[in-house]
């Protein structure tokens, strides 16, 4: 492709997380619809976004549990109650107390609820549109969420743990011990398949309004994956991981005028690839 050929376009780099929302936390719903209106009046064409992951460790993006899950915090608690999921009594419990920051210890526990109470009213619905949806998904993405959603529930189970610290019959993915864990957490493993099948319904839905306004969206995501996440449990051949799941080796960089120790940031590389800190994509 010749370079010159390729238009001019200007955007935004802006995170969903930093849109103004009444529930402590910016998310998929209103604001970031008015967010695209805007673009699309300021003469914007690219809304550039930070890694949709789900946060590990310091609530960072690049640490996640999965490279294809979503960010469940993203959920408009909003589009819940449109979807009948939830009472608007139940919205009004949300404790956010600060308007410009993410107070993420106050926030996760009670969206964590309000998904559970969603959940347990959704479990209980038959032959239902959003049911059939939810179907179609789980069929769809079964080559990454079947992993993650078990993976999720036996984390619970092992009270927050990494994967290398748990009982010795979990810690290798087995079928044996992903069948275990498949018929003992049966529930709680449906709960995270749920929950994303949440997140990318809301998701697509926004990107398709996004699209439809002339707006692409830049996606930014690691090239490394984190070693507490269901993609190395589940794969850990693919990794250079010592006989009890340690890494062998992992990314950072050596001493510069920034860090005179240089930095681990403990994320690990696939034994078949070695790349940058991240790669973006255009949708």
């Amino acid at each position: 492709m010749n370079i010159k050929s390729l238009p001019r376009v200007s955007g935004i780099l802006l995170h969903p997380t930093s849109l103004p929302s009444p529930y402590g936390i910016g998310d998929l719903g209103k604001a970031a619809y008015d967010f695209v209106d805007f673009l699309e009046k300021a003469g914007q064409h690219l809304w550039q976004i930070l890694p949709l992951t789900p946060t590990g460790c310091g609530n960072s993006p690049y640490s996640s549990f999965s490279a294809f899950a979503g960010q469940t915090l993203l959920i408009s608690p909003q589009h819940l109650k449109n979807l009948g999921l939830l009472e608007e009594w139940e919205l009004s419990t949300c404790p956010a107390s600060s308007e410009e920051l993410v107070e993420y210890d106050r926030i996760i526990p009670w969206k964590m609820q309000i998904f559970k109470v969603a959940f347990s009213r959704f479990a209980t619905q038959e032959k239902t549109e959003l049911l059939k949806e939810y179907t179609q998904f789980t069929r769809e993405h079964a080559y990454w969420l079947e992993d993650y959603a078990i993976y999720m529930a036996c984390k619970d189970m092992q009270d927050g743990k990494e994967w290398y610290l748990w009982e010795e019959k979990y810690r290798k993915a087995t079928q044996k011990a992903k069948a275990e864990l498949k018929a003992s957490l049966k529930k709680e493993i449906q709960y995270y398949e749920f929950v994303q099948f949440l997140f990318y319904k809301e998701w697509m839905e926004l990107k398709a309004y996004a699209n439809g306004k002339g707006i692409q969206i830049i996606g930014d995501m690691p090239n490394f994956v984190s070693l507490d996440s269901a993609d190395v449990w589940a794969n850990q051949k693919l990794f250079q991981l010592d006989s009890k799941g340690y890494p062998t080796v992992v990314a950072g960089v050596p001493p510069d005028y920034f860090s005179e120790t240089g930095q681990l940031w403990g994320n690990i590389k696939k034994m078949i690839f070695n790349g940058g800190s991240r790669e973006y994509a255009i949708s």
